[in-house]
C-alpha cells in the first residue's frame, strides 16, 4: 500500500510543545504521531496508530507463542468484584469511579484480575480444564495525580495483561517462567535496551515479582545492580542487609546529655564532637526519628507512625509507601505536632513514642545491640549509648531509607550502582489471593476441590511506543526500529520536473507490488522541507529520487547511521526488499 503525504492526515511541527518534558513527548507530538486532548490523555493520529498496532502485533505474537488465548473485557466494570477483593478502597484516588443513571457504582478498569478470575470460575470446574492462560490488550484507566511525559505516564493507556491459572505452585512457576521468556523475546524483537529487576507487588498482591525496565535517563524508576553479581532490583524492592545482633551485657548505660541548640543531625554531631566526650561521632551514629501519619484504605482517621533510621540516611518516600502499601502516607504537619505535645521537634526519642502508643518501625540497620544517639523527648537534650533491644524495642522493621551507590549488595557480592529506567513489563506470582476471594476451585481426580493459583503479567503497550521513541532518536527526529516503523520505506521526490515525479511513482508502485509499506512524499514542497520531515518522522530507510535519476541512480539513506548509498534505479527495488526483509 502506498500512502501519499499530500493526502495523509499529518501536520508536523517545527517547535517543541510547551509542556514537553522528555524527548519522546517532544518528538511524537512534533512528528504528528499523537496530540494532547487533556492531562494524561492523547489522541493517536494515523502515524501513531500504525506504530501502536505494530507493537500490539509483536506482543500478540509472543503471547500466542506460549499458548495464551486472547479475550476482551469491557473497560466499564461493576463495583462488586473489586469490593470483594478490597481494591475498591485500596486503589484510593487512583480509581476512576462513576455512577449510572440508577445510582449503581462502576469504575473504569485499572487492571482486570477480578474479571479474569470470575470468568474462569464461570467456565471451568474440573482439574482437566487446567492449566490455562488468558490475555487481553485493552485500554486501562488510572487517575494519576501528576500525569507527565506524554504517553509514558497517562491516565488512559493501552496495556496487555495476561493471567495464568494452575493447579499447583509448580505449575505457576512454569507459567511464570514461560512469560518471563516471552517478555525477553518480545523486548529483544523491539530492539530495546532493558534490564530485569526484582520488584514489589504493590496493590496487585502476590509474592515473586520482577520488573522489566527500559534503560532511560528520563525514567521515573531508579534501580540498582551489583558490581560483582547479577543482582538487580528496583530501589523499592531492595532489602537492606541487617548487621548481626550484638550482646548488650557489659555495655555502657544510656546517658542523657544537655545538648542546647541541636535540633538537626548536623548541629548535634558538631556539638558532640566539641563536647570532649572522648570519641568521635558521625551522622551514622545518630538515630533519626521521622514522624509520619498513615491511613488505611476506607479509614477516616490517621495513625501516627515513626520511622527510625540512621542519621546519615534520608527517608525515600517511594520505598516507604511501598513498605506500608496499601496505606496512604504523609509527613506530619505543624498542626499534628501541636495536637501531640509529647512530640518535641528535633528531640524525639523512642521512649515517648512507645509510651504514647505510636507505632515505631526501624530500619534493619538498627539491629539488637546497636548503640545510638537520639532525642531524649525534651528540648535541648539527647541520649547517648541507647541500645536497641535493651533500652527500646521497635514494633517492626521497615524498608524506608534511601538506597545509595556504594551500599553493600543484598546478595553479599559487591556494592550497588544506580541507574534509571522506565517500567515496560511486570510479572507477578499472585498465588491464591484472587482465587480465595472468589473461591476459584477445580474438582480434583479424587473429587476434592483444588484451589487454583494464579500469575499476572503486564506489558505497557502504548508506553512501549514512548519508550521506543525515547531510546531511538537523534537531534533531527525519531528513528524507528524496523519491526514497528509505520512504513518500510520513505520516498522523497527531490525535484520538480515530471520525469523525477514519474520515476518516484514507478518505484513506489514496484515496491508496493513487492509487499513493502511505502510513504511517498509527493507534496509540492521544497526538498529541504521534505528531508526535514523524513528525518523527523523516522522511517528507517529513506529513498531519495532526484537529479541522479537522469544518470540512472537514486539515493538510499539509512536513517539511523546517516550513511548514503547511490543505487542503480533498476536494482533498487530488489535492494530495498532484501534490506527490509533481512
Amino acid at each position: 500500500m502506498i500512502t501519499r503525504t499530500s493526502s495523509l492526515f499529518l501536520r508536523t511541527l517545527r517547535e517543541d510543545p510547551a509542556d514537553a518534558e522528555v524527548p519522546s513527548h517532544r518528538l511524537l507530538v512534533r512528528a504528528g504521531y499523537v496530540r494532547r486532548v487533556a492531562p494524561g490523555g492523547y489522541s493517536w493520529l494515523p502515524l501513531g496508530l500504525r506504530v501502536l498496532r505494530r507493537v500490539e502485533a509483536v506482543v500478540r505474537d509472543e503471547m500466542n507463542a506460549i499458548g495464551a488465548q486472547e479475550i476482551q473485557f469491557p473497560a466499564l466494570l461493576p463495583k462488586e468484584p473489586y469490593e470483594a477483593t478490597g481494591r475498591w478502597t485500596e486503589y484510593g484516588d487512583s480509581l476512576f469511579r462513576l455512577k449510572d443513571r440508577k445510582g449503581a457504582d462502576y469504575l473504569l478498569g485499572p487492571t482486570h484480575e477480578e474479571l479474569f478470575t470470575l470468568t474462569v470460575k464461570g467456565e471451568f470446574s474440573s482439574y482437566r480444564d487446567y492449566p490455562v492462560t488468558l490475555y487481553q490488550i485493552q485500554t486501562k484507566y488510572r487517575d494519576e495525580a501528576r500525569p507527565r511525559a506524554g504517553i509514558l505516564r497517562g491516565r488512559e493507556f493501552v496495556m496487555k495483561d495476561s493471567y495464568s491459572f494452575d493447579l499447583d505452585d509448580e505449575g505457576l512457576e512454569r507459567s511464570y517462567q514461560a512469560h518471563r521468556a516471552a517478555y525477553t523475546k518480545l523486548f529483544d524483537r523491539l530492539g530495546l535496551e532493558y534490564v530485569v529487576v526484582k520488584a514489589t507487588s504493590g496493590a496487585m498482591g502476590g509474592s515473586a515479582s520482577e520488573e522489566f525496565l527500559a534503560v532511560a535517563e528520563t525514567g521515573e524508576d531508579t534501580y540498582v545492580r551489583s558490581t560483582e553479581s547479577g543482582y538487580a532490583a528496583n530501589v523499592e524492592a531492595v532489602v537492606t542487609p541487617a548487621p548481626a545482633a550484638q550482646p548488650t551485657e557489659g555495655r555502657p548505660e544510656a546517658q542523657e546529655h544537655h545538648t542546647p541548640g541541636t535540633p538537626t543531625i548536623e548541629s548535634l554531631v558538631n556539638f558532640l564532637n566539641a563536647a570532649g566526650l572522648g570519641r568521635e561521632f558521625t551522622a551514622a551514629d545518630t538515630l533519626k526519628n521521622v514522624m509520619l501519619k498513615a491511613r488505611q484504605p476506607g479509614a477516616k482517621e490517621w495513625e501516627l507512625v515513626c520511622v527510625a533510621l540512621p542519621g546519615d540516611r534520608e527517608v525515600d518516600m517511594k520505598r516507604l509507601e511501598a513498605s506500608l502499601e496499601p496505606a496512604e502516607v504523609e509527613l506530619l504537619e505543624e498542626a499534628d505536632f501541636k495536637a501531640n505535645p509529647f512530640l518535641i521537634k528535633g528531640y524525639i526519642g523512642p521512649k515517648a513514642l512507645q509510651d504514647n502508643g505510636v507505632r515505631y518501625l526501624a530500619d534493619p540497620r538498627i539491629a539488637p545491640g546497636t548503640a545510638w544517639v537520639t532525642g531524649a523527648d525534651k528540648a535541648d537534650h539527647h541520649v547517648i549509648d541507647l541500645l536497641a533491644g535493651r533500652d527500646f524495642t521497635p514494633d517492626g522493621t521497615v524498608e524506608a531509607a534511601e538506597v545509595r551507590e556504594g551500599d553493600a549488595s543484598p546478595d553479599g557480592h559487591g556494592t550497588l550502582v544506580a541507574a534509571r529506567g522506565i517500567e515496560i513489563g511486570h510479572i507477578f506470582q499472585l498465588g491464591r489471593k484472587y482465587a480465595d476471594a472468589f473461591e476459584l476451585d477445580a474438582l480434583g481426580p479424587d473429587s476434592k476441590p483444588i484451589r487454583i493459583t494464579m500469575g499476572s503479567y503486564g506489558v505497557g503497550v502504548s508506553r512501549l511506543v514512548g519508550v521506543l521513541a525515547e531510546q531511538n532518536h537523534d537531534e533531527l527526529g525519531l528513528i524507528w526500529p524496523r519491526e514497528v516503523s509505520p512504513f518500510d520505506v520513505h520516498i522523497v521526490i527531490a525535484g520538480k520536473d515530471d520525469a523525477v515525479r514519474a520515476g518516484a511513482e514507478k518505484l513506489a508502485a514496484e515496491l508496493d507490488t513487492a509487499g513493502l509499506e511505502i510513504i511517498l512524499d509527493d507534496r509540492k514542497a521544497t526538498p529541504g522541507v521534505k528531508f526535514a520531515d523524513a528525518e523527523l518522522v523516522g522511517v528507517p530507510t529513506i529513498l531519495v529520487v532526484g537529479r541522479g535519476l537522469a544518470n540512472g541512480v537514486v539515493e538510499v539513506k539509512d536513517r539511523r547511521t546517516g550513511e548514503r548509498e547511490e543505487i542503480a534505479v533498476d536494482a533498487v527495488v530488489e535492494h530495498l526488499v532484501k534490506l527490509v526483509r533481512s
